[in-house]
Parts: structure tokens; C-alpha cells; sequence
């Protein structure tokens, strides 16, 4: 009789005493930084830097004059949240700057369906203390560890055919600039500057504060459940169509592939099973570690271990099922393509990932509606998303190399904050208003205190 597994144990494989425990993750070689200096990594350990100083402003006085500073003595400036981007955004020999100490929530106005924040406020806790006020985040990302301003500067999102990622619920910005200058957007001020600050890689100057749409407070209920990988590609527009949040994550190797949605319901007991998201990753790569060099016999093994049947409800406030916590590090790419062609591009992904053996983590497909930021990869392109992923201290250049040419393909533009190997000719291909942002970032950075290495190639800025 075939074996019934749960989805905590999907893939269990006995006690794994071949394997022993995971090899610890390995880290980005550290430079050493200058005396008195500060050394930075991100969450995955892929990006690193030896930065002079990290400097922690608690108002917009001390804001305005690390960006004076920046600009007169030439000592480049970047601002670093939670560390969650992959491309390297942050590193410099210059000063960091964090904005941890300006976080919290401003005002609030229920009638008007709005509230004003801090820009260093991470959305979980702006999740929490909308929540207090009875509000809600329209959508989420599935991280909430981010701040606020670096969440939107790299288009973040979460998922929902007829939900736009985060920066467009931002109605307005106080935006400080290298020059002096405190800009403010939005509702009615300025509406082509909106536009371009909504997501700008930090580069135009740092986000101070932002008024952001907030919903009442709702509930969300969750049903995960599993099926065949060609059955979810072909379910898949429909389920987005009939669902408020819908996306899925192929299982490599197994065949299989786990939809998930949320929608709203009528408030009452949470009831929240453990998440097993862990166990499942630690057996696909157990499966992987075990029979990666026999992939007829691997796909074999997860068949008859993997029970169809399973499915899960959860229910609870919105803030509480639309991010999750995700232990486990890994380096990450993600594209977005136009929506008609999203299941046609995630069929080659898929099949070029499974050419590879050593892939065990699973592919991520979402749905996202457009909006009108300059630099959003959603700009006026409902989009289908795609990541893909590696398991940190494993290669992954491959996600570069293999994988990102089919995206291009398919007219794909990166996720701002994840591995992508473009430059600014690309970028100008793909963004009508491209040449319109890097004549703003000039007027507004003009002597680029707010560049580094890798955002000189984005913008085709010489060193």
C-alpha cells in the first residue's frame, strides 16, 4: 500500500543518519574595514563591505547632514535595511547609513484610509501598529523584515492578480537629497517625482517619510494544497482570477507542485497549523543529496512518498498569513514577465532548472498587477513573477548564466534586490522611462553621493 506522508513529513526519509547535520552555511569573504570602520553583510552572506561608518540618524536634522557631508567631502552614502537584497545594492567604502532609529507610526486617518510612517519602520511592525489603529496593509510581501523605504526603493511585492506591489499604495514621500533639498510628493504635489521615488534604489535621495493606503483591518483565510506540476500550470490563471492572493511553488524532481490562497472572510478564532516549510525544504534536499545523480530514481522516490491529498487551512489576521519566516538562507534571482506569457516561461524554467541535478529548492510563481512607477518591473505590465533560488554557500551562478537568458526572452525585467547580471543598456530597453529617472537622478544627486559600484553599472555612470 502506498505511504500517506503529512506535509510536515512530505518527503521524510527516515532518520538521516547518512547525512548528518547540514554543513554550515559559508559566509562572503570580509574586508577589513578601516579604523574605526564597520563591516556589513547581507541576510544571505553573498554581499559584504568594509564601510567607514554606520550612522543611525533619529530625525531629519541628522539625516539632512550626513547627506550634506556625503556630498561635500565626496565620501559616498548608502542606506541599509534588514540586509534582504541579494544584488548588492548596498556595499561601499563610504559611510552606511540606517534608519532604524526613525521608525514608528505618525498619524493615522481611518476615514481617509491612510497613515503616515516613518521611512525605517519595517513592515512588520507596521503591520502591528496598524493593527492597534484597526487598519491593514492592502497586500504584504512574504518577508516583513524589511524597512519600509527599502522595501519600496527595490519594488517588493507580494502576490495577487489584481494587487500592485507595495510602492503603489505609497501616496506620498518626503524624500531629503545630497543637495539640501527636502522634497515632498504626492497628493497632489509633484507627481512625476512620486513616480520616479516610488522605487529608485535609493539613489535620488533617502525616503524620510511616507503616507501609505491602509485598509480596515480584515481576516485572511489560507488553503494550501497540492497537485500535479502540469495540472497547477494549467489551473493556475483561473486560480489567480478566483482568489484575492494565489501562488504556487514547484517542488523539483517531485513532479508536484503547492498552491496556496488567501481570501478575506468574516473575522473569528485563529487557527494556525505549525509551518512545516523547513522540514519540507531539509527532505527535497536530503532527496537531492541522496539521489542527485539518478533523477529517474529520485522522481520515483518523491512519487511515492508525496500523499495528493494533502491540503491545510489556516486563518487569521491578514498581517499574520501574508508574511512568513524564512530560517534557512539562500541567494535568490526573480523576474517579472507579462502576464500572457508567464505560464509559457515558467514551463522553460522549470524544465531548465530540472537539467541540473543539484537543484532542490523550489521555484516561486506569483501574480502582480501594474502600476505606474517609473522603475517598477510592473510599469503598466500586469506581470506573472518568477524566483528561483540556491541554497547560500551552494553555487548559484547558474540563476545567471542558464536561467536569466530565457527571461529575457520573454521581455523579463529583475527584481531590483535579487541576483540579475543586467546593465544600464538593458535597463533603458526595458523601461520607457528610463532616460526620464537618470535625468532626475542627476539634477537631484549631481555629484553621485549616493552611488556605488554596482549602481554606476545600472545607471551607466562612470567611476
Amino acid at each position: 500500500m502506498k505511504p500517506r506522508l503529512s506535509r510536515r513529513a512530505m518527503l521524510q526519509l527516515g532518520g538521516g543518519a547518512l547525512l548528518g547535520a547540514w554543513a554550515a552555511q559559508s559566509r562572503a569573504p570580509q574586508a577589513a574595514p578601516p579604523a574605526g570602520g564597520y563591516r556589513w553583510r547581507n541576510w544571505s552572506g553573498l554581499q559584504s563591505c568594509a564601510a567607514r561608518a554606520l550612522a543611525t540618524p533619529g530625525d531629519e536634522a541628522e539625516l539632512a547632514k550626513l547627506l550634506h557631508e556625503a556630498a561635500r567631502t565626496g565620501v559616498p552614502l548608502r542606506c541599509v535595511g534588514a540586509g534582504h537584497s541579494f544584488s548588492p545594492l548596498v556595499p561601499t567604502a563610504g559611510k552606511l547609513v540606517s534608519l532604524d532609529r526613525m521608525s514608528g507610526l505618525l498619524s493615522h486617518d481611518a476615514a481617509a484610509g491612510e497613515a503616515t510612517l516613518l521611512a525605517g519602520t519595517r513592515i512588520g511592525l507596521l503591520a502591528r501598529l496598524l493593527d492597534e489603529k484597526g487598519l491593514a496593509l492592502r497586500n504584504q510581501p512574504d518577508i516583513d523584515a524589511q524597512s519600509y523605504a527599502g522595501a519600496i526603493s527595490t519594488a517588493t511585492h507580494g502576490t495577487g492578480a489584481g494587487l500592485p506591489a507595495l510602492h503603489a499604495d505609497a501616496r506620498a514621500l518626503r524624500l531629503l537629497t545630497p543637495s539640501g533639498l527636502a522634497l515632498d510628493c504626492g497628493k497632489g504635489r509633484d507627481d512625476d517625482l512620486l513616480q520616479a521615488a516610488r522605487v529608485s534604489l535609493g539613489s535620488l535621495g533617502v525616503i524620510a517619510r511616507a503616507t501609505v493606503a491602509a485598509l480596515p483591518a480584515y481576516h485572511l483565510q489560507r488553503k494550501l494544497w497540492l497537485l500535479p506540476a502540469q495540472d497547477m500550470l494549467e489551473a493556475a490563471p483561473e486560480l489567480a482570477r478566483r482568489h484575492r492572493h494565489f501562488e504556487f511553488y514547484y517542488l523539483p524532481f517531485t513532479g508536484y507542485a503547492a498552491a496556496i490562497v488567501h481570501d478575506i472572510r468574516l473575522p473569528g478564532p485563529a487557527s494556525r497549523p505549525a509551518s512545516a516549510d523547513e522540514d519540507i525544504l531539509r527532505e527535497l534536499r536530503r532527496l537531492r543529496d541522496w539521489l542527485g545523480g539518478m533523477p529517474a530514481l529520485r522522481r520515483w522516490m518523491a512519487r511515492r512518498l508525496i500523499d495528493p491529498d494533502l491540503s491545510e487551512l489556516a486563518f487569521d489576521k491578514s498581517w499574520r498569513l501574508l508574511s512568513t519566516v524564512r530560517p534557512t538562507r539562500f541567494n535568490e534571482s526573480e523576474w517579472h514577465v507579462p502576464r500572457e506569457a508567464g505560464i509559457a516561461c515558467v514551463r522553460e524554467v522549470i524544465d531548465k532548472l530540472e537539467r541540473r541535478n543539484d537543484v532542490f529548492f523550489p521555484l516561486e510563481f506569483r501574480f502582480v498587477k501594474a502600476d505606474d512607477a517609473w522603475l517598477s518591473p510592473f510599469y503598466r505590465r500586469d506581470s506573472c513573477s518568477i524566483a528561483i533560488h540556491a541554497a547560500a554557500g551552494e553555487p548559484h551562478d547558474y540563476l545567471l548564466t542558464e536561467i536569466a537568458p530565457l527571461f529575457r526572452r520573454y521581455e523579463g525585467r529583475p527584481h531590483w534586490g535579487k541576483l540579475h547580471p543586467y546593465g544600464a543598456a538593458d535597463f533603458a530597453a526595458l523601461y520607457p522611462r528610463w532616460s526620464d529617472f537618470l535625468k532626475l537622478r542627476r539634477e537631484l544627486d549631481p555629484k553621485g553621493a549616493l552611488l556605488n559600484d554596482h549602481l554606476r553599472r545600472v545607471f551607466g555612470v562612470p567611476a
